[in-house]
């Protein structure tokens, strides 16, 4: 209020009021309720996710007072990238990817500008925590160490280095690695996420040549995050296997007299490893069972196995032989296994049959006689003959071929023996010709002949023994005609004693407690037989005459004494024995 007073008495005023407006300076400077503000925020979070809200106050009035709010500097560009906020509110919001692996917190610093001129700013700050997500599976990373394991590598053995990262932090970020079971390796833990691939168990190349390791890695986190990683191990291969024949015997069988350098046999010998170790090569072991050098007889391709004979082989003079085929291989050190091969040789008819003394062979003169009163079956004579072959190829058989349509002859096709078939006749001739031919079963078959002129004389007085002289060269008996010969006299010596000692205790035991039986009666037979009788028992031993050797065989008489006994041998080969019990109407075979 203006009051002016004057000098008077009394003094007179007046007033007048004054009204002032105080114009606003921008002198005030925004403030925040908070200098620090504290919030969290989970990664990956979505676009637009409110963070949180500053405010500030600023003391003037008008533009002056009008806060604006902004973010950054110059050091906070990757904060503008993910954040933003808004100029007049203060919200604080969400633009960019929020990655904890990146970023695990964030300062932000924001400023409050008035508008006055010269504008005033204050600032504050904001710190973010990112929470993490278990959003990162774990990271394998292998690094081989060798190449190739070899099969026999040790336990322990370190085939490869293996690391395992989570970029998570926390227990997102603890990490477990193991391999999956059912291959012979493991790991070992060298420090913290680190580990070695080592051998765990017997590796084999035969059995498996690689293996598929597959490695697997899982992290703490819920859920928790799995990864694998496949690593192939390749298995070198050792000479640990032989070379192996599919048996362990082979029989080879070969005809004789085949040719010189024919394939008797193939063997082959497989090895389970590879490459070197397997290449195979094949020889022939010498044996000491063999007489003949078996370098001479038989060879082997070394490469192949083919087994080639060197000679033709005489089934005669070698039946059999046996040898061994080693197979070896080109490791090292190398390894081998035998086989043993036996071969047969397998006859062929390839030996006509020979005429045995005292006949020869076609072109001789040999004759017989018979009386003219001798009966049907009257013994002849009796052609022995003989074949080198074996088996059906020695088994001979006798048939007269001349003369053609004789019916007064015959001839055994087994035994060889000329016998009559009927009574002479005042037509019949009274020298007969006759030729026989021995034939063997083999194919094709051979055969001899002898011939044998037959001479009928009146009677038996006028038969006379004829010897036939067979010319003795003079010549030196080998070893084995007199190893023979030795042999010879020797089991007839022991065939003399044995029957001397036989007859002895017979004598004896006639004079003993069985004397009430009568004594043997021991009659011979013109055809070369003879029989043995003992009170009620009667034995009839033929003995065939077309056998080199005989054999003397004794049965035992199971039975008790009865009233009749009869023991027939025919040849050699079967034998009847006949018995009358005692109640004389049954008889026992």
């Amino acid at each position: 209020m203006l009051t002016a007073v004057d000098g008077g008495t009394p003094p007179k005023s007046g007033t007048s009021q004054i009204i002032i407006n105080v114009l606003d300076v921008n002198d005030n400077v925004p403030i925040f309720t908070k200098p620090l503000y504290k919030t969290s925020i989970t990664e990956n979070a979505p676009l637009g996710t409110s963070v949180l809200t500053v405010t500030a106050t600023d003391a003037d009035d008008g533009p002056n007072g009008q806060i604006s709010f902004s973010l950054g500097s110059k050091d906070q560009d990757h904060v503008l990238e993910i954040f933003q906020i808004d100029e007049h509110t203060g919200l604080l919001t969400v633009k960019g990817k929020i990655d904890f692996e990146e970023h695990p917190a964030f300062e932000i610093r924001v400023q409050a500008s008035d508008k006055g001129s010269p504008p005033m700013a204050a600032q504050c700050k904001i710190l973010i925590e990112v929470v993490d997500l278990n959003d990162n599976t774990p990271e394998i990373y292998v690094t081989s160490l060798i190449n190739r394991v070899k099969e026999d590598a040790k336990t322990g053995t370190a085939v490869a280095l293996v690391s395992v990262l989570d970029r998570d932090g926390g227990k997102n970020g603890v990490v477990h690695c193991d391999i999956k079971d059912g291959s012979p390796f493991k790991l070992e833990t060298n420090y913290k996420n680190y580990y070695s691939l080592v051998v765990d168990g017997q590796l084999d190349r035969e059995s498996a040549s690689h293996y598929n390791v597959t490695i697997t890695a899982t992290d703490d986190g819920i859920p928790a995050l799995t990864s694998t990683s496949d690593l192939t191990v390749y298995i070198s291969d050792v000479n640990d296997n032989s070379p192996s024949f599919s048996d362990t015997m082979v029989n080879v069988y070969l005809k004789e007299n085949s040719p010189v350098g024919a394939v008797l046999k193939v063997v082959s010998a497989v090895d389970a490893d590879i490459d070197q170790n397997a290449q195979v090569r094949y020889s022939i072991v010498e044996t000491n069972s063999n007489s003949l050098p078996l370098s001479t007889m038989v060879n082997i391709n070394s490469e192949t196995g083919d087994i080639v004979s060197l000679q033709s082989f005489n089934y005669e003079e070698l039946k059999t032989f046996q040898f061994k085929v080693q197979a070896t291989d080109s490791g090292v050190p190398p390894l081998s296994s035998n086989v043993t091969v036996n071969v047969c040789i397998l006859d062929e008819n390839d030996n006509s049959p020979a005429i045995l003394a005292p006949y020869s062979e076609h072109g001789s003169v040999n004759s017989e006689s018979i009386p003219y009163s001798a009966e049907a079956g009257y013994f002849v004579a009796k052609i022995r003959a003989v074949d080198a072959d074996s088996g059906y190829n020695a088994l001979l058989s006798y048939h007269l071929s001349e003369p053609k349509g004789n019916n007064l002859f015959r001839i055994g096709t087994s035994t060889g023996e000329i016998r009559t078939k009927r009574r002479m006749s005042d037509n019949d001739l009274k020298t007969h010709p006759l030729v026989v031919l021995v034939s063997d079963n083999g194919e094709p078959s051979l055969s001899a002949t002898v011939s044998i002129d037959v001479v009928v004389v009146e009677s038996t007085a006028d038969i006379q023994t004829q010897f036939r002289h067979v010319p003795i060269k003079e010549e030196s008996f080998s070893d084995l005609n007199l190893y023979l010969l030795i042999a010879i006299v020797s089991v007839s010596v022991v065939f003399l004693l044995s029957l001397i000692s036989l007859i002895a205790v017979r004598c004896h035991r006639t004079d003993g407690p069985f004397s009430r039986y009568s004594a043997p009666m021991i009659t011979t037979h013109p055809d070369g037989s003879w029989s043995y009788s003992k009170s009620t028992q009667q034995y009839d031993v033929c003995f065939s005459s077309d056998t080199l050797k005989s054999d003397v065989v004794v049965f035992p008489a199971p039975f008790p004494p009865v009233d009749a006994e009869l023991i027939s041998i025919n040849g050699g080969d079967t034998f009847t024995k006949t018995q009358t019990l005692p109640n004389k109407d049954k008889v026992r075979t």
